[in-house]
């Protein structure tokens, strides 16, 4: 029987406390015998899981798949959750890594065959435990979410996370946003009557204005699954529809709001993604 990728991310050797202090865990190969070669690192792709948002088995399948093929050589990986600023839930780093950049293949002529063979074995080890290491956190960030969550601090914690994005020095950063992207704070609400609102775009902007929630990106590419996801509503209510003007204000509403901090919204996918990240 074919193994699915979520299968292969979260059948790793890692418990849940192992991935919560995996952040930095995996070791560089070079060391003073053998010199990283001066190159930048290639891209930084930055998962974020809002646990107050349910997902199907489906959807968590679809994160994996998104995610496994940036676990290669010369990217940096960082696995965020962040949920409402009350009842014991908060903005956190479960796990991050960096994979090196393999030798060049001009260098390989004047290293030696066993320092080159110890290398290479390394560089493949590198490559397992980079999957062992996410795969553990996007579980752990799946296993907590719950629907009994009363609030929803979207913009707060984006904010607060995307100073994090900001201070990386890759070439290119992108970003997965696994949230319903349903705000629902002091700031303002985009329930109505266990119904997904629809919102004046330009006013929840000022509003996030006003309360200084807007972050800097620093030109990441972006992108959201899971916008619009409604948790425990019976499935038979008339509240379960999400009317396509209604997703589109929100759609709008949060363009303008990454485009504001300094971020370009490539898909919003409601909630599921039409196509791979790239």
């Amino acid at each position: 029987m074919k193994n699915t990728l979520l299968a292969a991310l979260f059948a790793a050797g890692l418990s849940a406390v192992d991935a919560v202090h995996a952040q930095g865990a995996i070791s560089s190969c070079y060391d003073a015998k053998l010199a990283a070669p001066n190159t930048s690192r290639k891209l930084d792709l930055f998962v974020i899981v809002d646990q107050t948002t349910l997902l199907d088995g489906t959807l968590k399948q679809a994160v994996a798949d998104q995610v496994k093929p940036f676990l290669t050589a010369g990217n940096g990986f960082s696995i965020l959750v962040f949920s409402a600023f009350t009842q014991g839930k908060y903005t956190q780093l479960l796990s991050s890594g960096y994979l090196d950049h393999p030798l060049p293949a001009v260098a390989r002529n004047d290293i030696s065959k066993p320092v080159l063979t110890k290398f290479d074995q390394c560089m493949k080890q590198q490559l397992g435990l980079a999957t062992q290491v996410a795969g553990a956190a996007l579980r752990t960030a799946f296993d907590g979410t719950s629907g009994d969550i009363a609030k929803s601090d979207v913009m707060a914690s984006l904010k607060d996370i995307s100073a994090k994005v900001h201070q990386s020095a890759a070439d290119d950063k992108v970003v997965l946003i696994v949230s319903d992207m349903l705000e629902n704070s002091s700031v303002s609400s985009f329930y109505s009557n266990q119904a997904v609102r629809k919102i004046e775009p330009d006013s929840e902007l000022k509003k996030a204005e006003g309360a200084q929630l807007i972050g800097n990106f620093g030109g990441a590419r972006l992108y959201v699954m899971g916008a619009g996801l409604l948790n425990n509503i019976d499935t038979k209510s008339k509240s379960q529809y999400r009317d396509p003007k209604t997703m589109q204000a929100l759609k709008v509403f949060w363009s303008s709001y990454f485009e504001k901090s300094r971020a370009q919204l490539i898909e919003f996918g409601a909630p599921a993604l039409l196509n791979p990240i790239k």
